[in-house]
């Protein structure tokens, strides 16, 4: 990135920055990269340095790399080095084709902060991170290499590489309960929260009550229990009586690196299998004896039969399958497991150029035997070259696995980051060709925005507002014009049903889900069961990732296991009680939603039912009650019709929100007040307000001030200037605003953190607020505001990317105002936004890494593999981990008399126009050898027998009782049975697909 673009460009890297933070992005700015090698792994970090020819090989691991490129004969660095240049205008990417080898003066790589290798040989390996361990301060240097089913990355940055933030995890407040005076002291957490900290770590204490020298300090901790640490002597403290929290120190950390000459004999790895926890070693065995085979005959092992003894290594262990399927596959590429591989080395050179996060040490491996090891059997000739794209492919997994990738039909749902990098890989792969009558259909609503550009790969700044879906299947093809995509522009929820039915998911092998949220994720699972379809799942976030795979009838489904619910702030502390910054930034949300979304929709939707203010008042004066007059009313008197009137409204809010709440609330808790047991109302977490005076001249004021009134302007249309905007003529519109003498209520604040939101439209109006109503319609039509432009608001839409809109402004503003009033450590705009909008952090490299390990496994699906083969992965590049481990295995319930079932099971029971609720079970009882004892269609109980009146049903026909919509040809009923013993529940059962029609069809 260039140097003297400091200025971080939000619009585009937002997603990045809440993953780095601000320091490494300016350190990546001003950083230096060397890359060498243009195959598989190359491009998947940044490009440099090559200096061969493109090849038809290369087809299909660069997708960078073209028909043209490999026709023209041009070199590989002259055909991507343009193509990444696009990707980001803020970076410098540089062309080099010079040789690199044992003759090359290397001085030339001081100049760079990290050094990357590619398809180097290990002697050339050795001498360059040598000569970068030798420098001062050292060149930090990785290698990564790809042959076959095998991949390693190696990292070495220096004998000290301080750290300055090892996990990347915000710190978390953690309010205290107690501590105990003595030695050692120990904390308990409120309400028994877990901690989340470790022995070791250390901690920052504030607003502790009578251990006041606590306040301010640093204390190192040792684990007690979930709930619990000890913080050393705090028996000469005194008695701690009430409040405080504690906040994680974020501390420095220094590794130290050993060269790879040092770390070839005495490895040190990372285990991303732990069911095979020796796999790293053997790896690292296998591979070193194909460097020297490597160096030895200066060629890599023939494709398919390469004698065994060649590649034996000479050090244990030694996995005998391991080492003929490296053999046999060294030449191939599997593109997938390069774009994961490349994911996880890309993160670390971001640490490398930033410190930031905890670097690799040193060495990781990956193999995937379980996708070739079935394949082991096959003729030699199925791995052969046949001169096209594939020929790297074929390598490893054989022609016949080939043609089954190009006939297959994929749906994939999302096309964002997932989604782009799912779809470099299918192209790659060959995935849906139209020559095979395969098909890659792709589905997505939305449209492209400059945040997506730095991490969906398959999007340039000319695509901005463009549909996501026909670009990224319009990008797909320039990778690989064979491919047959189709592209959609809908979301796949029940309202298009009608689109992605039965017959739809039917004409499918595989779906693919590269989405955003749990509820998507969990509907579209839905329809895999109903349909027996598998499922390939996955999703990142910052540098996190996890991939779910989900076969019929030998996995669990992504609806078996359920996440806890996000905990949600209580009502009275939002309201009333804040006491951390996640509360005032959801507090100035739920305003935003509140004044500017949801009363401008309230007021059109009662316009809209009741045309006419005349005709309202009559009707309010009879006595009759609707249901919003009131509100309805209240914004149609106070409505604003020019900008000043904006700006005095917006003034008031800050009286109302920012003093007049905090007057109110500390006349009903005056500082000194009680609870029932003696202790104090006002101590941590609950926090008294300051309530703040109004001063144009502080920022943070005249921001408020300046974003309410334009949203305001915005929901009631009216114009203003951009001289309208400044301090001055602010200052003179505030001059004639009147602030009404402030009167304490008596009205009762709720302090029940289990108490819901009211809802205001349904609380009934006492008279006197019915006669203001009625007043004030009166008033209204009077004074001519009820024409049809007086009874219409715009409502808004919350949009976070817009920075001009003044959505986040108000957010911002709003928020940081009532933190201070509260004592809160404000969030600057960059956190609020994140917060507030919602955002999930996201990077790059997580993405490629994920998508990655997702193909990888599509292949074993395709391969109708078992399920000992499959691997479900979690990981996360920070730390880093990688964890790769078996999907759950269907489970099968009894019923009774030795009937099982799992959720891949579906009873099928096939009726006709005259068949009754009396049929249907004894359907099922003749079926399946046990009748139902309820029957139930969504929320519609059928037939229970305790309910008055369902015995009757039995004699009713299905089609009355259920009452299909048209064309529909079945129904899914959820079905029970009889316990063997009376007193205990009902048997739970599959559920039994009830067609209308013996032959199927809609009746």
């Amino acid at each position: 990135m260039a140097s003297d673009l400091m200025e971080i460009d939000d619009s585009l890297y937002s997603r990045q920055r809440y993953v780095l933070g601000d320091r490494a992005m300016h350190q990546m700015a001003q950083s230096s990269v060397f890359l060498s090698g243009m195959g598989a792994m190359g491009v998947e970090i940044v490009t440099l340095h090559d200096t061969k020819l493109c090849e038809t090989w290369d087809l299909g691991s660069n997708f960078f790399i073209r028909r043209d490129d490999v026709s023209s004969q041009r070199r590989r660095v002259e055909a991507v080095c343009p193509r990444v240049a696009e990707l980001n205008p803020y970076v410098q990417v540089d062309a080099s084709s010079v040789p690199l080898d044992d003759n090359t003066d290397l001085s030339f790589l001081r100049k760079y902060q990290c050094v990357i290798l590619t398809e180097a040989s290990l002697t050339l390996q050795k001498r360059v991170n040598k000569f970068c361990h030798s420098q001062q301060p050292p060149v930090r240097f990785i290698c990564c290499d790809a042959y076959g089913i095998c991949v390693r990355v190696f990292c070495d940055f220096g004998e000290e590489f301080e750290v300055s933030d090892p996990t990347g995890e915000e710190p978390k407040e953690i309010f205290i309960q107690s501590i105990t005076q003595d030695n050692p002291g120990v904390v308990t957490c409120m309400d028994n929260h877990p901690h989340g900290l470790q022995t070791g770590q250390s901690v920052v204490f504030r607003e502790v009550g009578g251990m006041l020298q606590l306040n301010g300090s640093t204390r190192q901790i040792t684990v007690r229990s979930p709930h619990s640490f000890e913080i050393g002597d705090t028996s000469q403290l005194p008695t701690y009586t009430h409040g405080g929290f504690v906040v994680l120190l974020k501390t420095s950390k220094t590794y130290t690196f050993g060269t790879l000459e040092q770390q070839l004999c005495d490895p040190q790895v990372l285990i991303p299998d732990f069911s095979k926890p020796e796999a790293p070693l053997q790896i690292h065995a296998a591979m070193l004896a194909l460097d020297r085979f490597q160096e030895q005959l200066c060629r890599l092992p023939n494709v398919g039969f390469t004698p065994f003894d060649c590649l034996s290594p000479s050090q244990a262990p030694v996995n005998s399958e391991l080492v003929r399927c490296l053999s046999r596959t060294a030449r191939g590429t599997l593109a997938p497991l390069a774009a994961a591989v490349g994911g996880i080395a890309s993160q670390e050179v971001l640490k490398a150029i930033t410190g930031k996060f905890a670097p690799l040490q040193q060495w990781f491996y990956l193999d995937t035997l379980e996708l070739v090891r079935p394949l082991q059997s096959l003729p030699s000739e199925e791995f052969f070259p046949r001169g096209d794209r594939y020929d790297g492919l074929r390598a490893c997994i054989g022609e016949s696995m080939c043609l089954d990738l190009h006939k297959l039909r994929v749906f994939m749902v999302g096309c964002g980051a997932i989604g782009c990098e799912m779809l470099k890989n299918f192209a790659l792969l060959g995935v849906g060709l139209a020559s095979s009558s395969g098909e890659v259909c792709i589905t997505d609503p939305d449209l492209i925005e400059k945040s997506n550009l730095n991490r969906q790969f398959l999007f340039r700044p000319h695509h901005i507002q463009k549909p996501k879906s026909t670009t990224a299947a319009e990008a797909t093809r320039e990778i690989n014009p064979e491919l047959q995509v189709e592209a959609h522009l809908h979301k796949v929820c029940p309202a298009t049903e009608n689109i992605y039915n039965d017959s739809f998911y039917s004409t499918m092998n595989i779906v693919v889900t590269a989405l955003d949220n749990v509820e998507a994720r969990r509907y579209v699972d839905s329809r895999c069961v109903s349909n027996q379809r598998p499922l390939l799942d996955s999703g990142t976030m910052g540098t996190k990732g996890h991939t779910e795979i989900i076969v019929p009838n030998l996995t669990e489904s992504y609806n078996s296991h359920r996440d806890p619910p996000e905990e949600e702030i209580p009502f009275c502390t939002l309201k009333s009680f804040p006491s951390v910054i996640e509360h005032t930034i959801q507090w100035a949300r739920d305003k935003f939603e509140s004044a500017f979304v949801h009363k401008p929709s309230m007021y059109n939707a009662f316009w809209q039912m009741h045309p006419s203010a005349e005709a309202v008042l009559h009707r309010m004066q009879a006595g009759e009650s609707l249901e919003g007059s009131f509100q309805v009313i209240k914004l149609l008197s106070r409505r604003p019709s020019h900008w000043e009137q904006c700006i005095a409204a917006a003034r008031l809010k800050f009286e109302k929100y920012f003093k007049r709440k905090g007057q109110q609330l500390l006349h009903s808790f005056p500082l000194e007040t009680r609870l029932k047991d003696g202790s104090l109302f006002w101590q941590s977490p609950k926090r008294p307000p300051t309530p703040i005076e109004f001063d144009l001249k502080d920022p943070l004021h005249f921001s408020f001030i300046i974003s309410t009134a334009r949203l305001f302007a915005d929901i009631y249309n009216i114009s203003y200037s951009v001289k309208d905007l400044s301090e001055e003529a602010v200052s003179k519109i505030l001059s004639g605003v009147k602030i009404p003498e402030y009167r304490p209520s008596e009205k009762c604040i709720e302090t029940d953190e289990s108490a819901k939101k009211p809802d205001q439209l349904k609380m009934p109006l006492s008279s006197e607020e019915e006669r203001e109503a009625i007043t004030q319609l009166e008033q209204a039509i009077t004074s001519n505001k009820t024409t049809p432009d007086g009874l219409h608001m715009s409502s808004l839409q919350f949009e976070k990317d817009d920075d001009n809109n003044g959505h986040i402004d108000f957010v911002t503003s709003a928020s940081s105002l009532r933190a201070r009033m509260y004592s809160i450590e404000p969030a600057d705009r960059l956190k609020t936004k994140r917060i507030a909008g919602k955002i999930i952090p996201a990077i790059a490299t997580a993405t490629a890494a994920v998508a990655g390990m997702v193909a990888l496994e599509l292949i074993k699906v395709v391969g109708g593999y078992g399920l000992e083969s499959f691997k479900n992965c979690f990981f996360n590049l920070a730390i880093p981990v990688v964890v790769l481990t078996e999907p759950a295995t269907v489970k099968h319930t009894l019923i009774r008399n030795n009937i099982f079932f799992s959720i891949w099971d579906c009873w099928t029971i096939f009726g006709h126009e005259d068949f009754t609720l009396s049929d249907f079970m004894s359907a099922v009882r003749e079926k399946y050898g046990i009748e139902p004892s309820m029957v139930v269609h969504g929320v519609k109980m059928l037939y229970v027998p305790v309910m008055p009146g369902h015995s009757k049903r039995l004699k009713l026909t299905m089609q009355k009782l259920i009452k299909p919509l048209a064309g529909r040809r079945y129904v899914d009923l959820t079905v029970s049975f009889a316990p063997e013993s009376d007193g205990d529940e009902d048997l739970p059962g599959p559920p039994v697909r009830y067609h209308f029609s013996p032959d199927g069809k809609a009746p």
